[in-house]
């Protein structure tokens, strides 16, 4: 695993050692913002990932495109928990009325899906995940 990403997991993982407690508490706002951007990140390391793996090996492609896609679904019940988790006193007037594109995870967001949805059809991105089929 290269340098940078294994970094990247230890962090992770530290991070949910020292930061999230035992017994039930709802994810804040700032950590699933976190998280929602970790997976957008993760998202474009895919996105590279698959656009040089396709041209030489299009079954290998394929498998990581599909990946791309389950990611990206993971992105999007990320944001939607986002706006259901519980607002402080003052981040209720900004997410009374939804999905604002100022706000920084809708902004980050509605960016993204735009690349999305330029890269993959809908029936992909709403298809159930039913396993890899080319192993």
């Amino acid at each position: 695993m290269p340098t940078d990403l294994a970094f990247a997991t230890e962090a992770l993982d530290f991070h949910r050692a020292i930061t999230v407690p035992d017994g039930p508490l709802a994810a804040t706002r700032p950590e699933l913002d976190a998280l929602h951007q970790h997976c957008l990140a993760l998202y474009a390391l895919l996105d590279a990932h698959t656009t040089r793996t396709t041209p030489i090996d299009r079954a290998g492609g394929e498998v990581l495109k599909a990946a791309r896609v389950r990611l990206w679904q993971a992105a999007e019940h990320l944001h939607a928990a986002w706006h259901r988790a519980p607002a402080t006193d003052a981040d209720r007037f900004l997410v009374r009325s939804g999905c604002r594109p100022r706000l920084p995870v809708c902004g980050r967001h509605l960016r993204m899906s735009v690349r999305v949805r330029h890269t993959h059809t809908p029936a992909e991105l709403r298809a159930p995940f039913t396993g890899p089929d080319r192993l």
